[in-house]
């Protein structure tokens, strides 16, 4: 009985395997599917074997048989692939296509790697991004940097739900702040949330506690709080009504910002006295010792809001005799904790000031 072979181009055309590499394995593969009786030439074109024995199925049979070996890659697939070789401004990598796909350098992590060999090692098994079709060459392009980046955005936004203090290295500085990388992202700390003595260029190399201001994939957006972990660190150890001794590190027209040992608060212009001031020049200089009440603790925000109006025996005193408002700093804020108790069942004051302060809070040498 003549058969009628398969045609290059059609083997071409439907499937990835070569026919004379591979018919003996699709002949056992189908092995379960062979019928009792072998169809005539009339039910359709046999297929022959590498030996010349009939094996009793069709050319439909057959290429259905290839269609499982078909694979239809896409870009956006994220597919296993096994690492077979090493080049120097790539890797290839099988993933079962008819061309091995190649993966670049610069594609091969998210962080800055000199070598592949760093990341890399033959027969290793993994995870790849499809980044492009097929080219001209019927080779795809591949990506690990590409996981890890989706990866890394899914990890940052957990840990801002989570409001996590996460400690990174700054990695350098410009005008408008200091840029560090977390999960491997690059983010960004604004001057106004950097809360240091140091001069921010000196700040390259050290570790800092952050806190996350936000967190946008779409707008490719990682901003980040020195100022509000530090903050928050503190606060932990402070509370509303308590008095602390602070210095004066900056003076703005709308109040001054202390430090309480090693966090910046706010003294608004309106929490100085009870009597009306024109400016804080006029009461206070930078670098004055002073004692302070605290009267707001907002964790969300890194604000530390102070007062010393609440603790004037008399309206005024901290225009006269200042003095005399720090020897009875304590006694004055034992009846603010009483008055707080006493209004516990009341609405909170608005204790919000101007936004600038805000901005500028932990601007300070």
């Amino acid at each position: 009985m003549t058969t009628t072979p398969l045609s290059t181009e059609a083997l071409a055309a439907d499937s990835m395997l070569d026919l004379e590499q591979s018919l003996d394995a699709m002949a056992h593969d189908l092995a379960d599917d062979i019928p009792e009786e072998v169809p005539s030439a009339e039910d359709g074109i046999r297929v022959a074997s590498r030996s010349g024995d009939d094996v009793g199925f069709t050319l439909e049979e057959f290429t259905a048989l290839l269609s499982k070996y078909d694979y239809h890659f896409k870009p956006g697939d994220v597919v296993n692939g096994t690492v077979f070789n090493l080049e120097p401004k790539g890797a290839l990598i099988d993933i079962g296509a008819k061309t091995a796909a190649f993966m670049p350098l610069q594609e091969v992590s998210i962080n800055r790697v000199e070598t592949l060999e760093e990341v890399l090692e033959p027969g290793e098994v993994r995870e790849f991004f499809i980044l492009t079709d097929e080219n001209e060459d019927g080779q795809l392009s591949l990506s690990i940097r590409r996981i890890e980046y989706q990866r890394a955005w899914e990890r940052v936004g957990q840990l801002q739900k989570e409001d996590a203090t996460i400690y990174s290295e700054v990695f350098a500085t410009n005008r408008g702040g200091a840029l560090v990388r977390v999960e491997g992202l690059r983010g960004f700390i604004p001057g106004s949330h950097i809360s240091t003595r140091k001069p921010k260029e000196d700040l390259v190399a050290d570790f800092l506690p952050l806190k996350f201001l936000e967190v946008d994939e779409e707008r490719n957006r990682l901003v980040l709080s020195h100022r509000r972990a530090l903050v928050e660190r503190k606060m932990n150890r402070l509370e509303v009504g308590e008095v602390v001794i602070g210095t004066v590190r900056g003076i703005k027209p709308y109040g001054a910002f202390i430090d309480i040992g090693g966090v910046s608060g706010l003294l608004h212009i309106s929490e100085i006295s009870h009597e009306h001031i024109e400016t804080p020049h006029t009461v206070l200089n930078v670098n004055d010792q002073m004692k302070v009440m605290i009267i707001d603790l907002d964790a969300e925000r890194g604000r530390i809001s102070l007062s010393t109006k609440a603790l004037e025996p008399e309206p005024g005193d901290m225009l006269t005799d200042p003095q005399k408002v720090f020897d009875n700093a304590e006694e004055m804020a034992a009846r603010y904790k009483q008055m707080l108790l006493e209004q516990a069942d009341e609405p909170d004051a608005d204790t919000d000031t101007d936004t600038d302060a805000e901005l500028e809070s932990a601007e300070l040498d």
